[in-house]
């Protein structure tokens, strides 16, 4: 039992990451826009946030800086996307690209370099001492229990909230929406910055708190891990929180197996083998509901055909 809650104690923090992306994300895609830029938007808000706090010591100062980051470099893919109506899945994989090596080039002088500050673990104290449920949940750092909250919001103002209405109307019917006087371009705009503020958030965990140090591509697929618990969940927040912690799951069995003797490059390949039985399952679901992506997803809008 030990073992058990050990576990799924590092599942949490390994979860985060992807669970902060992930809600982005399925506003993002509840927008219409297909993101493939997720990877290179959190791997940037890693390596801004690990540098802004070597250099002002200050930790929440480099996570808020990688929440800009990842917005500023969303705004990016939503200008191709949005304004000149690109091809959505080449501006996102360039996107990615894009992140990948400038991070690698910003980040060549912080390899090796101890990060100056660390977010500590702060227990919640009554609900720390709850059997088993306690020290999985409620011992686990500030962030963790952001992301709590974040997954509490994001499902409430999707489906409680005008805005929430908005969004799901956009991206299933932009010339329907358009037409009942929604912004579609601001909702969308709005939609991907927030997802790569998200992303930005998420690599900024990665660097600062579950492994506080820079390591070129620390990423490692995150972005696309990310993408498949987007379409694991239905795109709704509340089912994300699943996926993210299975996936963490997954990533601190690597480590826990190793002393087995399991082949490394076997427990390497965990986290894409499940990705896609994931897929697969997540297909079967989608079709046994009859629930489908948002109709729009990755479709330019052009106004004037409506007109």
């Amino acid at each position: 039992m030990n073992f058990i809650i050990e576990v799924l104690k590092a599942t949490i923090p390994a979860g985060t990451p992807l669970l902060l992306g992930a809600l982005g994300e399925i506003y993002v895609e509840r927008s219409g826009i297909l993101n493939l830029g997720v990877e290179g938007m959190m791997i940037m808000g890693a390596i801004s946030a690990f540098s802004m706090t070597n250099i002002t010591g200050n930790v929440w100062l480099g996570v808020l800086i990688s929440i800009i980051i990842g917005g500023g470099m969303a705004l990016i893919h939503a200008f191709n996307s949005i304004t000149l109506k690109a091809n959505q899945t080449l501006s996102g994989l360039a996107l990615t690209m894009l992140g990948l090596g400038l991070s690698g080039l910003i980040g060549k002088g912080y390899i090796g370099v101890p990060l100056s500050g660390k977010l500590h673990n702060l227990p919640v104290y009554g609900f720390k001492d709850i059997p088993i449920i306690g020290p999985i949940f409620f011992d686990q750092d500030p962030l963790v229990y952001i992301s709590y909250v974040l997954t509490l919001i994001f499902w409430f103002f999707l489906f409680n909230t005008r805005f929430g209405i908005e969004l799901r109307s956009v991206g299933e019917s932009p010339d329907v929406a358009d037409s009942a006087g929604i912004n579609v371009a601001k909702i969308q705009y709005l939609a991907t910055f927030i997802g790569g503020m998200m992303a930005g958030l998420g690599g900024a965990y990665l660097s600062v708190v579950y492994a506080p140090a820079w390591i070129e591509g620390m990423t490692a697929g995150m972005g696309w891990i990310v993408l498949a618990i987007t379409i694991f969940s239905l795109w709704r927040p509340e089912r994300a929180i699943l996926g993210s912690y299975f996936f963490g799951c997954i990533r601190v069995l690597q480590y826990r197996l190793q002393p087995l003797g399991i082949s490394p490059n076997l427990l390497n390949m965990l986290p894409f083998i499940f990705t896609i039985l994931v897929l697969m399952l997540a297909a079967r679901e989608i079709s046994r509901k009859r629930i489908s992506s948002p109709s729009s997803l990755g479709i330019p809008y052009f106004r004037e055909k409506t007109l």
